[in-house]
Parts: C-alpha cells; structure tokens; sequence
C-alpha cells in the first residue's frame, strides 16, 4: 500500500494534470474570456480598455487579469506610467481559436481614440512609430533583420541597415536595439540606438518629412518609392 501511495504521488502526470484544470478554471468565466477574445487581434490594451470590452467594472477586471497573468494566458509590458496587456502568445491564440470554433461568437474589441494623422506615422522620441513604423518593424521580423525577441539586430539586420547608410553606434550606453510597444497601434516598432539610426537615416534621404511642432510624420514621393523598394510597402 506504501509503496502504491508513493508511485502515484511521483507520478509525473500529477502536476500537469492539475495546471490544466487550473487553466481551465481560469477560462471558465465570461468575463475572462470576454478579455481574451478582445486581445485575440494581436494588439495590447490597458485594463481600463478591456474593463470597456468587458463591461465590468475596473477593480473586478483587474483581479480577472491577474488570474489570467498567473496560470500564462496573458503577459504584461509596463510603458511609463501605462500597463498593456495582450495574450501570452501565438498558443494561447491557437487555443482560443480551436474553443471559438466550437462555442464562441464574435466579440467586440475596443477601438483606440488616436487620430488618424497620428495613428499612420509619428515620432516616439527619436525614433519612428505608427502604423509605417510598426509594418516597418514587422518586415524586420520577417526578413530576419532582428532576433526573435527583437532585443538585437542580427549579422542581416546589421549589414542592410549600414549598407543603406544607417550610422550605428557600437559603444551607445542605451538598448542597442529594441522591441516598443505603439500606444496606438498596440504592436511593436523598432526602438532603441537602431530605431534612432533608421529615423535619422529615413529623414536623411528625405523619405520622411517632419511637420514643425507636431509628431507627425508624413512620407514623401521619394520615400513611397524607396519604402516598396526596402520594406515591401504598398505606400498609396
């Protein structure tokens, strides 16, 4: 008897097997679900936005995130004073869509208050962020420009960007490269000493012009044509 009692206890099956009900009980409330499916665009929004979605009341989404942070099914990026939210990753997104599949309607996603001028292209610092620079960064990704991670350009990434004329720093006390979150797009464009030396190499060749006292960026003849030519962006 001891030495069944211990087997099952040593059983490595015990541990999964209760992490997948405490994902499923995790699951099992609308309201969590009802945040889930809004992050299912693959965009990060505050605890207020999906408190909206939801409809339920600040502190009680607060707590539902919190459960959802604790068993994996979402993550959390702290942004200045901003926390955002979105799913934990493409897995969690598959497993969301294989439960739609079965029992779920279509939810409504909260929709952001950025003006459009803004939303296509802006200034995040010294770098560029809206829609272009997100397309910009998700090309990056693609082509193996940057890590998986996106905390570092790779050998690829390097070479192209000098080969177009970006000044690099190699001793920059900032992130050499890395990944920011759009505020309005709630997708990533490129940030750190590289997204600096791309937007100062983009203003450079007069790809991009900068109206005086604002944020936002338009693009110019030029740089529609060059933008096709790099980045494979169909810039009307």
């Amino acid at each position: 008897m001891s030495l069944l009692n211990t087997e099952y206890q040593d059983d490595p099956d015990e541990g999964l097997e209760k992490s997948m009900s405490l994902v499923a009980a995790a699951l099992a409330d609308t309201s969590r679900v009802s945040i889930l499916c809004a992050l299912m665009d693959g965009r990060a929004w505050t605890a207020t936005e999906l408190s909206a979605v939801a409809g339920i009341a600040a502190s009680t989404t607060s707590g539902h995130l919190t459960r959802l942070l604790n068993n994996g099914l979402v993550m959390c990026l702290t942004q200045g004073r901003h926390r955002y939210y979105s799913l934990a990753g493409h897995h969690i997104a598959g497993l969301l869509e294989n439960l739609m599949g079965v029992s779920m309607q279509a939810r409504t996603t909260p929709v952001t208050r950025t003006p459009q001028h803004l939303r296509y292209a802006r200034t995040c610092y010294d770098h560029l962020a809206g829609e272009l620079a997100v397309k910009i960064y998700e090309f990056m990704q693609h082509e193996k420009w940057i890590s998986a991670d996106g905390t570092a350009l790779t050998a690829i990434g390097k070479e192209h960007l000098q080969r177009l004329g970006a000044v690099l720093n190699p001793h920059t006390r900032r992130k050499p490269c890395c990944p920011c979150l759009d505020w309005s797009e709630r997708r990533c464009h490129l940030g750190g000493d590289a997204g600096a030396a791309l937007m100062a190499l983009l203003l450079q060749k007069d790809w991009i012009s900068r109206t005086p006292g604002y944020r936002e960026v338009s693009v110019t003849t030029s740089g529609k044509v060059a933008m096709s030519r790099l980045f494979g962006l169909a810039l009307g």
